[in-house]
């Protein structure tokens, strides 16, 4: 098959159904390679080709693609001496490991990194304790608990006490217990996280 330079701005702009000629593996590296620093990237070989102890594939920068149908195009490109390549993922990097897949990667996890690898990296970090506490990946429903990064729970209540009282004379929140106030939020309606605060 004639081969044929894509750079990564053209490819963006050009469905996988559309691309008819072949990509060399330099260009490949190139348009979608990765240096694994801090982009969500995944290792791709093949099974037949680990099967003869053959280890060859390359990181691929899985924010570079337009679409998994672009992706998936472009890993099979990746190994096209394989007259039908069994992909496989064999290292992962800067993503949730409940997201990776050694043999298989559906379009809807495909979309959840991308969306992961958006986030700044402290939404990441947060993210990442989120999913500790066995949140499903979410969005809407993580933006809707995250209630921000603070010292500690006392920090938080302090907050919470001056939005909800914002006219509370400073002598009577000398009576205040703010330690009280604190674990009464935790215990019930909020849960703190390295630093991080989410609504149960």
């Amino acid at each position: 098959m004639k081969e044929s330079f894509y750079n990564s701005a053209s490819l963006a702009n050009v469905s996988s159904t559309e691309q008819e000629e072949v990509l060399t593996i330099e260009q490949i590296h190139d348009a979608y390679g990765s240096n694994v620093s801090g982009n969500p990237s995944i290792y791709c070989g093949t099974y037949g080709k680990y099967n003869d102890g053959d280890i060859s594939g390359m990181w691929l920068d899985l924010t570079k693609f337009c679409d998994y149908e672009e992706f998936m195009d472009v890993c099979r490109q990746l190994h096209i001496d394989e007259e039908d390549p069994e992909l496989m993922f064999q290292d992962y990097d800067s993503f949730p490991a409940e997201f990776y897949s050694e043999s298989c990667m559906d379009e809807d996890t495909f979309d959840k990194i991308q969306q992961y690898g958006n986030l700044s990296s402290s939404m990441k970090e947060a993210m990442d304790d989120y999913l500790e506490l066995g949140m499903d990946f979410d969005l809407d429903n993580f933006y809707e608990a995250y209630q921000g990064k603070w010292d500690s729970e006392e920090e938080f209540a302090e907050h919470q006490l001056d939005s909800c009282y914002p006219d509370m004379p400073e002598f009577a929140r000398r009576y205040f217990d703010i330690g009280q106030f604190a674990r009464d939020l935790f215990n019930f309606d909020y849960t703190f996280i390295d630093g991080y605060v989410f609504s149960d």
